[in-house]
Order: C-alpha cells, then structure tokens, then sequence
C-alpha cells in the first residue's frame, strides 16, 4: 500500500502538468488579480477534478471489460472543445484587457497595485468556471487511473482504489498549485497593457490548436 500511495501521489503530480490541464487553466488564472485567488482557483478545479476522478474510477474498476472501450476516447473530444471554447474566449477578452492601478497608505508608506480586469465585466465567476474546468477534466484522467487500477487490480478493494484515486488528487492539487504560482507571480509584476494582451492571446491561440489536435486526433 505505500508503494501504491506513492505511486499515486507521484502520478497526481504529473497528472497536473498534462498539457490540456495546463492550456485549459491558462486561460483563467493569467487574469487572476493576486497570487491567493490564483491558487485558490486551482483547488477549485482539483475539486472538480476528483469529483469526476473517483466517477469514472468507479466505472472503470465495476465495468472495465463491457463499457471501458467504449466511452473513453469520447471524453477527450470533450475536452477538446472545452479548450477551443476557453481559448477563443481568452482572444476576445484579451482584446477588452485593461489595466488599472490604485495606491493606498500602509504602515506611513505608499503602495501601488496592478490589476488587470476585464471591460464592461465586474463579475467573477472564475471559481465555478475553473471547478467546471476541473470536472470535465476528471472525466478524460484515464491513463494514470488506468495504471493505478492496473497496479491495485487483485491487491486493493473498491475503498481502497478510491483512497488511492484521493491521493492522486492530492498530487494533483500539489502540481496544479505549484503551476498556479510559477504562471501567477510573473503575470502580476508585468504593468504593459499590450504584453498582457499578447500573453492571453497567445494562451488562447495554444488552446485552440490543441483541441483542435484533441478532436482530430492528429
């Protein structure tokens, strides 16, 4: 069991940097205003991705020889649209970017903070999207969960193949927070409206191409 654990802590991880995850999140958290909200999107879309997670792990311990064959390849066609939707989304709000900045006193000394938003926009909404994000993503995690069932078929019961799937997501929380940080704190320092208007729409670009990869299946 601990050669499973570790197993499916490290699969998490790697899970997280999956370059679907990692275009599908862009397009959110390159417009988060702070490094917290940033991180707490992406717990919101690790929760929506364990939730689908222990769904199709469930599925796939029960039903693995009738219905396995069947609707697996269909979720990344899901997914693939997912990512064309969220990148031309990010084009045209990258187009309606604006940065504004407000100073305030702290402790006797002036502090002066950026923050990009989008026009005509004042609601957010990014915590339902990334967990909206999350739960389609949950849906299309077959390859490390196939190598977990793989590994526990004949060792572990449902229960456990269901803590396992927890501590998978326990990585993928730990690698989704981590990438959170690395995209967020360099996104925040940067005051040029026309750099943070080309780095979104580069993201969505990337985003387009490779659903369009996902549903073509080049």
């Amino acid at each position: 069991m601990l050669d499973f654990a570790l197993l499916a802590l490290g699969l998490g991880i790697k899970h997280s940097f999956d370059l679907d995850h990692i275009l599908a999140v862009s397009n959110l958290l390159a417009k988060a205003k702070s490094l917290r909200k940033s991180v707490s999107m992406s717990i919101s879309w690790a929760a929506g991705h364990m939730l689908t997670a222990s769904l199709i792990t469930f599925v796939l311990f029960t039903y693995q020889s009738s219905l396995l064959p069947l609707i697996l390849d269909k979720f990344e066609l899901l997914v693939g649209a997912m990512l064309i939707f969220l990148g031309a989304l990010s084009i045209y709000q990258a187009k309606h970017m604006a940065i504004h900045s407000h100073t305030h006193i702290h402790e006797g000394k002036k502090h002066t903070h950026l923050h990009a938003h989008i026009i005509a926009n004042n609601k957010d909404h990014s915590h339902r999207h990334m967990l909206g994000i999350g739960i389609i993503h949950g849906l299309a995690s077959n390859d490390e969960l196939l190598l977990l069932l793989t590994v526990s078929l004949g060792v572990s019961s449902l229960l456990e193949m269901l803590a396992g799937v927890g501590i998978f997501s326990i990585g993928v929380v730990v690698g989704m927070v981590a990438y959170s940080i690395f995209l967020t704190v360099p996104m925040l320092k940067i005051k040029s409206n026309k750099v943070q208007k080309a780095i979104n729409s580069s993201i969505g670009f990337a985003s387009i191409l490779y659903g369009a990869v996902l549903i073509l299946g080049i």
